[in-house]
């Protein structure tokens, strides 16, 4: 099993995109980066220690490699956003991969410079791609929030503006 760690704005949007797939084995939701051990989502949301909101995924790389990982990933993304995703603004909003060994850093570049040459976007990537840190799970109310919570999950995927960005500009 390897980790994978992905920060794309509100982590209650980033579990369902990948709980499905096959070798998939968990996705917790919670905080990377910060300077705050063990923060709380109170102290996270203020933007002011430094983590972003992620999901940290376990997988069997035999079954489902971390090139596919990727791929689920960039399309859940404004990857030209540095201030945050859709409705959700501040620092601990922005965009990362995470990774946890060489093979996923150079996997990661690759892809980030693929999708760059794509010109899919006029604005640049502004992704990041940094060493995985310490991983804090976020409170048990925010894991599997979308099937906690799917009214209102349902409610901030569509007023946060996310699925609009995906249709306009990932679905083509």
């Amino acid at each position: 099993m390897q980790k994978a760690t992905f920060a794309g704005g509100c982590f209650w949007c980033m579990v369902s995109p990948f709980e499905e797939q096959p070798g998939i084995h968990g996705i917790l939701s919670g905080y990377m980066g910060g300077t705050v051990d063990n923060p709380t989502y109170e102290q996270v949301k203020t933007g002011e220690t430094g983590h972003l909101e992620v999901v940290q995924i376990t997988f069997d790389p035999a079954i489902f490699p971390y090139e596919k990982l990727l791929e689920l990933y960039w399309p859940q993304i404004d990857p030209t956003d540095d201030e945050g995703q859709y409705i959700d603004r501040g620092s601990q909003y922005r965009t990362a991969i995470f990774y946890h060994n060489e093979e996923q850093h150079m996997l990661a570049v690759k892809s980030k410079e693929e999708l760059a040459n794509s010109r899919r976007f006029d604005k640049p990537i502004v992704t990041e791609i940094k060493p995985a840190v310490v991983f804090f799970p976020a409170e048990e109310y925010h894991q599997n929030y979308h099937i906690k919570n799917p009214e209102h999950y349902k409610e901030e995927r569509i007023t946060s503006g996310r699925d609009a960005f995906i249709t306009q500009n990932w679905k083509k």
